[in-house]
């Protein structure tokens, strides 16, 4: 069983930046892919970046999101910059086993959400 936990949403302003964190317990975090998802009010849950021995992106944040894991600290990270209004959603993140996946279905567990606004 994983546990997630973020942490890091907020509200800023268009153009700025935000670190968004995510806690896991676990003794077999390493062994995880995780995920960072998006939802957007009225809209469906969105892939937005994954990690395990490789990174992928959606094309929507490439060049302005990076996500980061410290195995050490059981911790994923998305530093998000020159944010825009649309980026405004809750974020959650997720974990499986294996590779990276950008189907939401394709993952195990899931944190609780953190809400991100971008006001323009």
């Amino acid at each position: 069983q994983v546990q997630l936990v973020e942490s890091g949403g907020g509200l800023v302003q268009a153009g700025g930046s935000l670190r968004l964190s995510c806690a896991a317990s676990g003794r077999t975090f390493s062994s995880y892919a995780m995920g960072w998802f998006r939802q957007a009010p009225g809209k469906e849950r969105e892939f937005v970046a994954g990690i395990n021995w490789s990174t992928s992106y959606a094309d929507s944040v490439k060049g302005r999101f990076t996500i980061s894991r410290d195995n050490a600290k059981n911790t994923v990270y998305l530093q998000m910059n020159s944010l825009k209004p649309e980026d405004t959603a809750v974020y959650y993140c997720a974990a499986r086993r294996g590779p990276t996946r950008r189907d939401e279905y394709e993952y195990d567990y899931w944190g609780q959400g953190t809400q991100v606004t971008v006001s323009s």
